[in-house]
């Protein structure tokens, strides 16, 4: 089978593709299955294209300037990336990520006659919810590009119930048209901390200690994300139990500013001594932190699926997340972490206060973690994957 992902925006991080549709495309790939990835240009030294392994290809077509763009501007270039994308050879199926990718792609599966399958990984927030709370505006195309590409795709497949439900309820889709395929975890990357494995620490050679450890947030600095509240949190954890707060993860570049903003912070509520901004980590680096961190803290006002709580669960780190869309699939509550209803700094400091200080609870929570995270495999996604292909292709 040839599918072929579609997905708009360039970031110039491998032609813009998040971590799903990298390890569903490696995972379709191992099965047999030709992948081609096809995403925007976003430096003039993309290649046209580039074998990223066996079966997998990444093409970057023209659609705007040849520099990354902020999300709110790349819609501009929808109709280029459809045209791009039309002078392709037709494959089996077509699967956009993302609800521009969807648009420009829909009318090209259409006209080549197969199928078109959309993946959304995110939907516009309510006007006046906390999802728009610090938000830039969304393009005026979202919405109804939204509802275009869940109404008329032959297949809709979402990361959680959380998202399934959200695709249904505010952009249309059919529910018989919905398949769920969670994501994985490679298990080999995302680990226990070996016995005789150092935890991490910022930066590798300084020889200061962190007496408590570190708690960690892995994620892009944007309001969406919650890094605030972690720090905020941290401030009114007991001084002679508070570990180091490491933040991972850069600011978009529709938040370029964040960043200093949370220094600000930082440093106004004295904690310019335990935390630590490292931005954005590679792959490895990450399982690294993850595994070294006693407690991962996923604050974020809304997640589709929250993978990073899945990776740490697969570390055997325990998590404090926000009880807020996939998060509640990704996290058992009380077994392998702590799901949060409130957004107060003070309730986030006491469950991170217990999780340090009962003791047996952080080791308990750790074994059952991987065991949890073991139910995640890309191979199963990819299967799933292939299944819903089929049955759009009538094939048993």
């Amino acid at each position: 089978m040839h599918t072929s992902p579609a997905t708009l925006p360039g970031t110039g991080d491998a032609g813009g593709m998040n971590v799903v549709e990298r390890c569903q495309a490696e995972a379709l790939a191992a099965l047999g299955h030709r992948v081609e990835l096809v995403t925007r240009r976003s430096s003039p030294d993309d290649p046209d294209e580039v074998e990223l392994l066996p079966n997998v290809v990444l093409r970057h077509l023209d659609a705007g300037p040849r520099t990354p763009l902020a999300k709110s501007a790349i819609d501009e270039h929808i109709d280029e990336f459809s045209a791009g994308l039309a002078r392709l050879a037709p494959p089996d199926v077509v699967h956009s990520h993302h609800w521009m990718s969807g648009v420009a792609a829909l009318p090209v599966a259409e006209s080549w006659g197969v199928p078109h399958v959309q993946s959304f990984h995110s939907v516009a927030a309510m006007p006046g919810s906390p999802l728009s709370a610090g938000e830039p505006p969304e393009s005026p195309r979202r919405v109804p590009g939204e509802a275009l590409v869940a109404t008329r795709s032959q297949a809709v497949v979402a990361i959680s119930a959380a998202e399934a439900q959200t695709v249904i309820d505010r952009c249309g889709a059919d529910a018989e048209r919905v398949s769920i395929v969670s994501p994985g975890v490679d298990h080999d990357q995302f680990r226990p901390l070996g016995p005789d494995e150092q935890p991490w620490q910022w930066p590798a050679s300084s020889p200061r200690a962190w007496p408590h450890g570190y708690v960690l947030v892995a994620a892009r600095l944007e309001p969406l994300k919650g890094p605030d509240l972690a720090i905020q949190a941290l401030a009114q954890v007991d001084p002679e139990i508070r570990p180091h707060l490491v933040v991972a993860g850069d600011a978009s570049s529709a938040f370029a500013s964040y960043e200093r903003d949370l220094q600000v912070m930082v440093t106004e509520l004295g904690l310019a001594s335990h935390v630590t901004f490292v931005g954005a980590q590679p792959r490895p680096e990450l399982a690294r932190l993850l595994r070294g961190a006693r407690v991962v803290l996923v604050p974020s006002h809304s997640e589709t699926f929250g993978l990073v709580a899945l990776e740490a669960a697969a570390s055997e780190t325990p998590v404090i997340a926000a009880a807020a869309g996939g998060l509640r699939e990704a996290v058992a509550h009380g077994v392998t972490g702590q799901l949060m209803d409130s957004r107060r700094p003070e309730d986030w400091a006491l469950a991170l206060t217990r999780l340090l200080m009962v003791p047996g609870l952080l080791d308990r929570m750790s074994r059952v973690s991987r065991v949890h995270a073991r139910r995640f495999e890309w191979t199963w996604a990819a299967q799933r994957l292939v299944a819903v292909y089929r049955e759009l292709l009538g094939e048993s």
